[in-house]
């Protein structure tokens, strides 16, 4: 019987911190105002601010994670609904989890990657929300165009990458786990 593909493997091995965080984010409340939504995209961008830098530097491939940043997308639309250069450098920024090794950066950058796939059925409902389609949505549009071969190409590096894949699927559950505790709003009591 042939081994199951890394990416299998993770999807089943991160399945209940996948569905922690999209229990607890609590989207459809959240972007259903514009301010919501504003809100929500400066937690992502205090997410990503300090997570892509890690797993660049961990990862060492600029050639091929340098067009997977995503912070830019989320200050043009941070600038679109009124934040200014200056509130945004201002915003909280979370603390990525230690990546010692191109494999925890490859767990890590599962996460981000995939949510680009599920970022498009978002970015469609803020469409029909607010009337969002170029500006403003740039975040949630993914990688336009190029999101499904973005993903097949991360998809088949990831299931023929040399490197500990416990450590790949250790990095992905606590990238679920510290995006869902960023991420998600307070309990209220």
């Amino acid at each position: 019987m042939p081994e199951e593909a890394l990416h299998q493997r993770l999807r089943s091995a991160t399945a209940t911190a996948h569905a922690a965080l999209e229990r607890d984010l609590d989207w459809v409340a959240r972007v259903a105002t514009r301010e919501g939504y504003r809100g929500l995209l400066a937690r992502l961008h205090g997410f990503h601010v300090t997570w892509e830098p890690a797993i660049g530097a961990a990862l060492a491939d600029g050639d091929f994670f340098d067009l997977r940043c995503r912070v830019p997308a989320l200050a043009q639309d941070l600038t679109y609904l009124g934040l200014s250069s200056t509130g945004i450098e201002d915003l909280p920024q979370a603390r990525p989890i230690p990546l010692p090794s191109p494999a925890a950066a490859m767990g890590a950058l599962y996460v981000l990657e995939g949510s680009t796939l599920g970022g498009r059925v978002i970015g469609r409902h803020i469409t029909a929300t607010h009337g969002l389609t170029g500006p403003g949505l740039a975040y949630y549009s993914g990688h336009g165009a190029r999101t499904g071969a973005m993903w097949l190409a991360f998809r088949a590096r990831l299931d023929t990458f040399d490197g500990d894949a416990a450590q790949v699927v250790s990095a992905a559950n606590g990238t679920f786990d510290a995006m869902r505790d960023w991420l998600a709003p307070p309990a209220r009591d």
